[in-house]
């Protein structure tokens, strides 16, 4: 559970810690990059008074209904600078968490989404038992899926929705990932063996 400032967990380069009402201009500039949001809206910036009235409050909320799930401000361990977020919003009865990243563009490409997913998964079934851990993308976002891939997660299904206005790629379905706890301890064993093959 998240100590006294918030932090839930502290990876080698990350802590993940809960957001709170100071973060509303980190979220701003986060979704005002075009190529942040280009897979999620085709580009088109979340407006501030969005993030301000509903989804800040939304995400604070949850905190308190499913403690140790939800969305975490993910900082720079070293140097506090804010990253991104990562996330694994709960279900209704907290027995699933749904996992989610949105990283600025400066840090991609280093496996941060990575280092944050697995240790969102490792805290998932290791300390709050949850039943199982999964995610959704636009089957087209290649560095999504391995991500999802590599913290752990397997291919379920393509599946396709209707949307009011569609964005490119959005015909090629929407992919859905998950891991089940019973299949935890084997991906645990993966991620242990790659480690040491390096």
């Amino acid at each position: 559970m998240p100590d006294d400032d918030g932090v839930l967990l502290e990876t080698a380069r990350l802590t993940l810690r809960r957001f709170t009402v100071d973060d509303v201009d980190r979220l701003v500039e986060l979704d005002a990059d075009p190529e942040v949001m280009r897979i999620l809206t085709s580009g088109e910036a979340t407006p501030a008074a969005t993030i301000r009235e509903d989804v800040l409050p939304r995400v604070l909320a949850r905190y308190d209904h499913h403690p140790g799930l939800g969305r975490w401000a993910t900082l720079d361990r070293f140097t506090g600078e804010f990253l991104g977020w990562h996330a694994l919003d709960p279900s209704d009865d907290g027995a699933e968490g749904e996992l989610g990243y949105r990283l600025r563009r400066a840090a991609w490409g280093h496996g941060l989404a990575t280092e944050g997913a697995r240790a969102l998964v490792r805290h998932a079934f290791g300390t709050l038992g949850v039943r199982r851990v999964w995610a959704q993308t636009m089957a087209v976002n290649d560095r999504s899926r391995a991500v999802l891939a590599r913290a752990g997660l397997r291919y379920v299904r393509t599946f396709h929705l209707t949307f009011d206005d569609p964005i490119p790629g959005t015909e090629h379905g929407e992919v859905e990932y998950e891991l089940l706890r019973e299949d935890w301890p084997g991906a645990r064993q993966e991620w242990d063996a790659a480690l040491r093959a390096r």
